[in-house]
C-alpha cells in the first residue's frame, strides 16, 4: 500500500499529494506491494512531490533584469496535465476489482407493464 513516507520526507507535504493522488485515483490504494502498477503511481507522485518541494525555475513565466522583476506561471494544481492523466491511466489499466460497480435488479419491472405474448 502506498503511504506518505514512500513519496517524500516532508511529511505534510507527502500526505497532501497522496490524498489528491487519490481523489484523481482511487485505484492506487489496491495495488499489490511491490508490483509494477504501485512502482508507477509512486513514481508519479514522488515527481509531483519533488515539484512542490523545488517551487524552481520550472514556474518561471518571465523574467526580466531591468527592474528585477520574475513572473511565474499559474497553476491550479500540481497534478494538472501529465500527472492526472498517468494516474488515471493507471485506474484504467488496473484489472477489476470484481464485478459490476453497480446493482442491477434480477427482474424485469417493464415487463409487467406491457407483458409479452406469445
Amino acid at each position: 500500500m502506498i503511504t506518505h513516507d514512500k513519496i517524500g520526507s516532508d511529511e505534510d507535504l507527502a500526505r497532501e499529494v497522496l490524498i489528491v493522488g487519490r481523489d484523481i485515483a482511487p485505484c492506487i490504494l489496491s495495488f499489490a506491494e511491490d508490483s509494477e502498477e504501485e512502482k508507477d503511481a509512486l513514481a508519479v507522485l514522488k515527481r509531483v512531490y519533488k515539484n512542490l518541494a523545488d517551487r524552481g525555475s520550472h514556474l518561471v513565466k518571465a523574467q526580466r533584469i531591468g527592474s528585477a522583476s520574475v513572473d511565474y506561471a499559474d497553476i491550479e494544481s500540481a497534478f494538472d496535465g501529465q500527472p492526472r492523466r498517468a494516474l488515471r491511466a493507471l485506474c484504467t489499466a488496473a484489472p477489476s476489482q470484481g464485478g459490476s460497480r453497480g446493482s442491477f435488479p434480477l427482474e424485469r419491472p417493464l415487463a409487467n407493464l406491457w407483458p409479452e405474448r406469445y
